[in-house]
């Protein structure tokens, strides 16, 4: 699988229309207009409880929650796209143990992408001589971690659970990122073929904006870039508020604490569902957010979230085909999976002692 094939999952073909994006929002527009005809025109005693009610309820709640989130974030990904991709490469700075695995899970945590755009900057820092275990740390704390992804996290299910699951993500982050450099240097892994260039990108300044004639016209272009930028984003979020009225529609309460409760089997099922379900990071949010506040589980929420990048086929493939190594790619599920399961059960009181 190439790297451009795996950019697909987030980005639309060029020439085509974005068949998610549109189809997404056209839905939402529609549940808002029922949610709005069924309170103000036709009254609850026409339109009952119905299914179409509940849904469209679910959908207007959803981005009641996120907007304002939704919307500053969009802003930051505009901003971010006046940064040269040097500097994230120099915020790694060389493979140096402790230190180069914090540096790479900072960037990860800051660099606004989603899961499967990520790859394709993930996998040019391996080629530009990041080490294996910064890799994989970048990869493995950065998609949900985002900035913009923080924000609508921390509307749905509020800050000290969005806190939580940041710091117990780059936990996991670090140690697997260091479990890798561990494999390398005892031969288990093969050893990364090109040195970082530790001077790349030196002299760039931080920002780099174009030329304009008047503050209004930057103001435009980063207007522009911010809605450019953002649409790999807003079409996956788009059809998680979708996935999540329909899981919402199909699955009662009573169901979704039955399967997907704080237990040992809730967990587990919680880690097959994020396995089958190839949703990106953005989509994922909302539906995690499903399994703290309707089914009571946090751990299982963090679970959806970060099994979701352990188990992600494109994100295997992709390492898979640039380090060239299927003992690389397989070990990214083999240490995260343990380590997302365990603090998943720990979040939920499950103790093992």
């Amino acid at each position: 699988m190439q790297h451009n094939h795996s950019a697909d999952h987030c980005h639309a073909s060029k020439g085509r229309p974005d068949y998610l994006l549109w189809g997404s929002l056209a839905l939402i527009f529609l549940a808002f207009g029922y949610w709005a005809a069924s309170h103000t025109i036709w009254g609850p005693d026409i339109v009952g409880e119905s299914p179409w009610l509940r849904g469209s309820t679910t959908v207007v709640h959803l981005m009641h929650k996120m907007i304002w989130g939704l919307m500053f974030a969009m802003v930051v990904v505009g901003l971010f796209d006046f940064i040269p991709r040097s500097k994230f490469h120099r915020v790694l700075g060389p493979p140096s143990g402790v230190s180069g695995i914090l540096r790479a899970t900072l960037a990860g945590v800051l660099l606004d992408l989603c899961s499967h755009g990520i790859l394709l900057v993930g996998m040019k820092l391996y080629e530009r001589g990041a080490s294996i275990g910064q890799v994989v740390a970048f990869l493995v704390a950065s998609p949900w971690n985002s900035f913009s992804l923080t924000l609508i996290l921390w509307s749905l299910i509020g800050l000290p659970l969005t806190v939580a699951f940041i710091v117990c993500s780059c936990f996991i982050a670090i140690v697997t990122g260091l479990l890798f450099e561990f494999f390398e240097k005892k031969g288990t892994l093969p050893q990364h073929p090109h040195p970082f260039d530790g001077a790349q990108g030196k002299d760039e300044p931080w920002l780099q904006f174009p030329e304009t004639d008047s503050r209004w016209e930057l103001i435009k272009i980063i207007g522009y870039r911010s809605l450019v930028e953002s649409k790999m984003i807003l079409r996956w979020i788009f059809f998680g508020v979708i996935l999540t009225a329909v899981v919402k529609e199909v699955l009662s309460v009573e169901n979704f604490q039955t399967y997907f409760g704080p237990d040992a089997t809730g967990v587990l099922l919680t880690v097959l569902a994020a396995t089958v379900l190839e949703v990106c990071s953005e989509g994922s949010a909302p539906l995690a957010s499903e399994l703290v506040t309707t089914a009571g589980a946090p751990g299982n929420g963090f679970t959806f979230l970060m099994a979701g990048v352990s188990t992600d086929y494109t994100e295997i493939m992709a390492l898979k085909e640039t380090t060239k190594s299927w003992r690389v790619a397989l070990f990214l599920p083999l240490l995260t999976l343990p380590q997302v399961i365990v603090i998943g059960l720990l979040m939920n009181g499950i103790t093992f002692w």
